[in-house]
């Protein structure tokens, strides 16, 4: 239920990602929305030279119950194995459009 670091170089935060593409748009459905976040998670994890192994904590604001199920098989996809901490809340975005949004945190 928790993960310990004992020592690390560097943490990254990575703030809220909503499933907007780089052109503004946001795909239908919410399980191309949850992939198109994690995309852009991972997007961020790259330009600090990290990968999602590099993730201990991850926090997902979901707009609806029925979403839980899916989330966490796109996440586990996503994720390839990797189980860092999770917490999964439901709450309402800023923008209607957007079905869910995550931040995460990722030590080296």
């Amino acid at each position: 239920m928790g993960l310990e670091l004992s020592q690390h170089r560097r943490l990254l935060f990575i703030s809220g990602q909503v499933p907007g593409k780089s052109d503004g748009s946001v795909p239908e459905g919410f399980e191309a929305q949850c992939e198109q976040a994690w995309r852009n998670v991972i997007e961020v994890l790259a330009a600090a030279g990290l990968g999602v192994t590099h993730l201990v904590k991850v926090t997902t604001f979901l707009t609806d119950l029925s979403q839980v199920v899916p989330n966490r098989a796109v996440r586990r996809k996503m994720l390839a194995g990797h189980e860092p901490a999770l917490t999964v809340m439901i709450a309402q975005t800023v923008d209607n459009k957007w079905l869910l949004e995550i931040e995460a945190i990722a030590a080296e």
